[in-house]
């Protein structure tokens, strides 16, 4: 039986696959530079914890993490970018601080990219702890 860790990560990194292929397909909102690095980081997690889950392959979590890590810290600089004056805006292409939506005044669609970057860390770091007791 998959480890309920790795499903939690596998199915909020399926989410933020189709909710970025919606977006971009469907809604037209063209992705910033960020967002397609963060897209890069967030793709083969899906690949590699549905493999994991179908294989049963319980040591995935180093490298899902190297990559929801990096993930993590570039959407919280695109965050950052959005919400601040600290940080400049990007210049090249699509501008990183563009917001296409805002729920509730504080859910951007890099805000849900760092929420589910966030929770799949969590969900295996946790996955981690409990092994190891």
């Amino acid at each position: 039986m998959p480890k309920i860790s790795h499903l939690i990560a596998w199915t909020i990194a399926l989410i933020s696959v189709i909710g970025s292929l919606y977006f971009s397909e469907i809604k037209q909102f063209e992705p910033c530079n960020l967002c397609w690095y963060q897209r890069i980081f967030m793709y083969p997690i899906v690949i590699l914890l549905g493999l994991s889950i179908i294989k049963k392959e319980p040591n995935i979590d180093k490298y899902v993490l190297s990559l929801s890590i990096p993930g993590f810290f570039l959407a919280l600089y695109q965050v950052i970018l959005q919400n601040t004056s600290i940080l400049e805006p990007c210049k090249i292409g699509k501008s990183c601080s563009d917001t296409y939506i805002n729920l509730f005044g504080f859910i951007s669609i890099p805000m849900l990219s760092l929420i589910s970057f966030f929770v799949i860390t969590i969900s295996l770091l946790n996955s981690n702890k409990v092994r190891s007791q």
